[in-house]
């Protein structure tokens, strides 16, 4: 960066800074406009985005389902972030950091709303027992793991990711500073997974849900396209574990819901049953409507 930048006393928003999300950021809270939120027939409804933090909790919710949970059955309606869909006040309702995902639960009394991902994955885990260690040193080992990528995946989207492909210019040192925590980070979890099958030890729980969708899709070459430049392939234990559990069923499925990127026979922009997945995919239904 040529130009010197002297902090004014008091920070005040004057303008947009520039680069890919500019429109929607904003430094306050609270809903910028009216608008309900859909409501379908299952008691799980969840309002999201096929970003990482999206993408953790529609794999989980496979899972559950694809283990035999059939109360895990739930509607996944379309956040458009880039439209501003997560400041109307229905969404600000239930989260009021208004952040994909979001998901009201009407199987209590009252509905409980649920938001921040790894809050959800938890919640889920615990309600239908499953993908969370009963021994207490392996779910305290999830739990390291899970709240792990949670304090260090902003460093990836919103310092490395921000930096390197969404911002106005290329700064050297951002991505420099970024780029080099991205790859300790890695490091963490290839010195992990040299010795563990999985995060927490021989099981896959939640917390290898949460870190795949950031930092498996990354090494899988799905983030930034960062790759090549983060020398990935130098991670191998991280590879293989990204590759097995991207070659999930359950998973596979979970990337598809509310996505409204890639190809089109990758998006199921909204999910309301199973069936879904064969039969309302965006190809399908363009092809439906020509």
């Amino acid at each position: 960066m040529s130009d010197t930048y002297i902090p004014p006393k008091v920070w005040t928003w004057e303008k947009e800074s520039g680069g890919t999300f500019a429109s929607i950021n904003r430094p306050i809270a609270g809903a910028t406009h009216d608008k309900e939120l859909p409501v379908g027939k299952h008691p799980l409804q969840l309002y999201s985005l096929a970003t990482p933090n999206g993408v953790k909790v529609t794999v989980l919710l496979e899972e559950l389902l694809a283990a035999g949970h059939t109360e895990a059955e739930y509607d996944a309606w379309l956040i458009n972030i880039g439209e501003g869909d997560q400041f109307g006040s229905g969404f600000v309702e239930i989260n009021p950091n208004s952040k994909i995902p979001a998901l009201m639960d009407h199987s209590v009394t009252p509905p409980r709303r649920m938001f921040e991902s790894a809050s959800i994955m938890l919640q889920l885990a615990e309600k239908f027992g499953a993908f969370i260690p009963k021994d207490a040193t392996a779910r305290g080992e999830m739990l390291n793991w899970l709240f792990w990528q949670m304090g260090s995946a902003p460093y990836l989207g919103g310092g490395f990711g921000h930096f390197y492909a969404y911002a106005p210019e290329k700064w050297e040192y951002p991505i420099n500073r970024f780029a080099m925590e991205v790859k300790r980070q890695l490091d963490v979890l290839d010195r992990r997974l040299a010795e563990n099958e999985f995060l927490s030890g021989a099981d896959y729980t939640i917390a290898d849900m949460a870190n795949w969708a950031w930092y498996g899709q990354l090494v899988l070459g799905r983030q930034y396209n960062a790759a090549e430049f983060l020398d990935v392939a130098s991670y191998k234990n991280v590879l293989r574990w990204a590759e097995a559990i991207d070659a999930r069923e359950p998973v596979q499925r979970g990337r598809m819901v509310n996505r409204a990127m890639g190809e089109l026979s990758s998006q199921l922009r909204n999910r309301h049953d199973a069936s879904d997945f064969d039969t309302m995919t965006q190809d399908k239904i363009e092809a439906a409507e020509s």
